[in-house]
Parts: C-alpha cells; structure tokens; sequence
C-alpha cells in the first residue's frame, strides 16, 4: 500500500503492528507490510473530515518538485482512513531513519527538538550534539521550513519540541510531525488547535493558529537552538552558544527576537531570520579580472606616411587681382 493517489482507504483493510506514538488526540500505529503508519482519532466524531481532506488534496495538487519537499519537510496527511461513514485517521510516512536514535537499551526514539535545546544529559548521551556552526544551520533549517510552509499558503499552529525532528547526518534538516495541526490560510482545522506549554503565543488564545502566532513560535524555535535554552522567551536577552554566530548576526539575532515580543503582526518573519543568520556581509569577493586592451595593428601607424595637400579652393574659381 503506497497511498499515493490520496483516496480515502478503508480501516478494515489495514493490518496493524504495534501502537508506536499516543498523544491527547490519537494513536500512531505501524501498518504491517510497508513504509506507513497509521495515526488513529480518540474521538472521530470531533474530527473536521473536510479539513483532512483539505490536507490530502494539497500534497497532490503540488508538482513533483514541491510534493518532493514537502514529504522531505513533514510526515504530511497522504489519505484519510475512513469506517462506518466516519474519518477515524489518516496514512503517513515514517519519520527519516536519520531523525531517529538507539538508548543504550536498544529503544529507538524520535530525535526530537528537546535533544536539541536543552543541556545535553546522561539519559541521552547518545545523541550527537550539533557543532556550533551546525547548530546556527539547525536553526536556519526551521526558520526555512516554517517560510516554505507558510509561502504554500499553510499555518502550522503547534511549534514545539514534541513535534520537530532533526538530524546532522547526511546533512542538517529538519522535519516535522502531527501535520494534520496544519490547515491552509482561512480554512478550518481538521480537530481543536493543539498547544504546548511553554510554546503559546502570550498575545492570542492557545486555540488560535495564524501567520503571526507562527511567527512568535518561530522566534522560540530559533532562538531555543541558538541558546540550548529550553524556557528562552523574547523578553530575555537571546545569548547564543559560543561560535555559533558572528557579531553581526548575533546583533542581527538579538535585534529579532527582541522584537518577536512586540505587537501583533511586528513579529520577524522566517525570512527575516535567514537574512539575519546567514553568510551576507562576510562575502569574500574574487578579485577583478582587468578588461583586457584591444588589439591594435602598430604597423598602420609605424609605416611611412604619404602626405598630399589639401585644396581647399572651388574647382573653377581663379583669383581676382
């Protein structure tokens, strides 16, 4: 089963494995024989089925390009899984084998921005901690799929630690979880908005997702992974891990999350962050290639020169004395 055409697929044909994930509104379970997983309602009768089916029809209404990044970016909504009349659940990937590590028990996890943003402990020594230039990349890395997510016309609603996964290998990324969170600009949500404690935007309602609670939580996402912070909010000062930023974009950093504690719509905008981050104002130039001269044959200009005068009388005209 590939659920690749998006068609609403019947919960009396799956064969389910283990229960691998649970949460306030539902179960992941393994889908036995391939690469899916199956994230099962609590409560189907508080399930928007529309709304689900909003999501689906979003990933296969995007070119292959897009679509490829999408599923890069997210464990996205592929079909609704339907019983009785009734959206119980949907279909997804699994999350990349890179964003996933072993205990010294030999339990799989999720790598989970947590590991990321808090100081690192016996419990997950384990987990390879990022360089301090990776981790300015990490922090790019979420600041970049939040815009793509949002110039695709989504709101992501819950950021937090429980529900983006990250890597360092083969190279850094980001991917995120529970996508069914997502609805488009001015649509309905497929259940009641999920919060986060410690991740809510102070000026709006828990329930409420939009562009600029986006643009808040992006803040603490950025700002988390710069100070390995975990409880950083805009109204400290952002100090990021030694190495990680230069002075400028330290200033630059600084400057934007102080700013994300402001008004509504005054929040940076993803964008704002890469600029900040990024490589600009330390680009080294290639020295200039002088344009080279044009060729001039000396030998018109060396030879002997023939030189005949000039009559500047009328042909006909004689002088008058």
């Amino acid at each position: 089963m590939s659920a690749e055409d998006g068609a609403d697929v019947s919960r009396s044909s799956l064969v389910l494995g283990d229960v691998i994930g649970s949460g306030g509104q539902g179960e992941v379970h393994v889908v036995v024989g391939g690469p899916l997983l199956f994230k099962q309602y609590k409560d189907p009768a508080r399930v928007n089925g529309d709304a689900l089916a909003d999501l689906v029809a979003f990933r296969q209404a995007l070119g292959p390009t897009d679509r490829a990044r999408l599923d890069a970016l997210a464990a996205w909504p592929l079909s609704r899984v339907v019983e009785g009349g009734r959206v119980v659940g949907f279909l997804m990937r699994r999350a990349p084998a890179a964003m996933m590590w072993r205990t010294s028990a030999g339990a799989t996890k999720l790598l989970e921005l947590q590991y990321l943003i808090r100081p690192s402990k016996v419990a997950w020594q384990e987990v390879s901690q990022p360089t301090p230039e990776q981790r300015r990349a990490l922090a790019m890395a979420c600041a970049e799929a939040i815009g793509w997510f949002h110039d695709a016309g989504l709101v992501i609603g819950d950021i937090s630690q429980a529900n983006v996964l990250w890597t360092l290998t083969p190279d850094t990324a980001v991917h995120f979880l529970d996508c069914d969170g997502f609805r488009r600009v001015g649509r309905s949500p497929v259940q009641a908005q999920a919060a986060t404690p410690d991740w809510n935007d102070p000026l709006a309602p828990s329930t409420e997702a939009s562009v600029d609670t986006d643009a808040y939580k992006t803040a603490l996402a950025v700002g988390r992974v710069l100070s390995q912070e975990p409880y950083l909010d805009p109204a400290q000062e952002l100090r990021a891990v030694p190495g990680c930023l230069n002075e400028r974009q330290e200033a630059a950093a600084r400057r934007l999350f102080a700013q994300a504690a402001g008004a509504r719509g005054a929040r940076p905008r993803p964008s704002e962050w890469l600029t900040a981050l990024g490589d600009r104002g330390t680009i080294t130039l290639a020295a200039v290639t002088p344009r080279p001269r044009p060729s001039i044959d000396n030998s018109v200009l060396d030879g002997p020169r023939i030189r005949t005068p000039i009559n500047l009388r009328t042909p006909g005209l004689s002088r008058r004395g």
